[in-house]
């Protein structure tokens, strides 16, 4: 059965940046839209950013556009979410989520969901 890992978290300072991966097993990633979302510490889960699987199309929310990018390597079967300067805002916990395409029903679909994996923390602190 296939599954999500999500991985590259960490404790990071302000203004820096880190690159988190989704990476997929048992089955392949290509044609499905894959959204990261993240939850803050007494906050709802939030969809953060999500790539299509047959254009590669790209969206963010607002609270993140300029500093998240989202991008595929199907060569490693893997979803990767950059965040360039980092603020102490985004600290959560990152996970990825798959569904097909396109994106505005993927992540609406997704953000309902109940089972979730592990996920990576990200903590900005100074």
């Amino acid at each position: 059965q296939g599954q999500l890992v999500e991985s590259g978290g960490g404790l990071m300072q302000p203004g820096g940046w880190l690159r988190l991966s989704c990476a997929a097993s048992g089955f392949t990633l290509d044609y499905y839209a894959v959204g990261w979302f993240r939850q803050a510490p007494g906050k709802e889960r939030e969809g953060v950013s999500c790539i299509d699987g047959n254009d590669g199309v790209t969206t963010y929310a607002d609270s993140v556009k300029g500093r998240f990018t989202i991008s595929r390597d199907k060569t490693k079967n893997t979803v990767y979410l950059q965040i360039d300067s980092l603020k102490p805002e985004d600290t959560a916990v990152y996970y990825c989520a798959n569904d097909w395409p396109p994106c505005i029903l993927a992540m609406s679909r997704l953000l309902v969901r109940d089972n979730w994996g592990q996920g990576t923390q990200v903590t900005v602190s100074s």
